[in-house]
């Protein structure tokens, strides 16, 4: 995905947090491991948040390997150590196809 259309696809999947009841409170936060796309409260809990767009679900799902979801457990850890947060937190993906935008919600399972 070229990165103009990653950040089309994040505004998008901000855009959808935020109008189902999400605080965005920061965005492509980085570490050693990777980086966040999207981190987001909402009821009280934290979600870190992959987005992904492709041409069609399934490759775009894909992309989310155990290597990249392992990344992205690490660059969560270090985010809540490094900003002394105590919050539930789960992590998420907002797949992006065209318009269509789709929550997967705890991707870890």
């Amino acid at each position: 995905m070229s990165r103009k259309k990653g950040d089309i696809a994040e505004e998008l999947a901000a855009k959808y947090l935020y109008d189902h009841g999400h605080e965005i409170v920061d965005r492509n936060f980085y570490s050693r491991f990777g980086e966040i796309d999207i981190i987001s409260i909402k009821d009280e809990v934290l979600h870190f948040i992959e987005v992904k767009s492709a041409e069609d679900y399934e490759k775009a799902i894909q992309n989310i390997t155990p290597t990249k979801l392992s990344r992205l457990i690490k660059t969560g850890d270090i985010y809540m150590k490094k900003n002394s947060l105590d919050l539930n937190y789960v992590y998420d993906a907002i797949v992006v196809v065209q318009d269509d935008i789709s929550y997967v919600e705890n991707i870890t399972l």
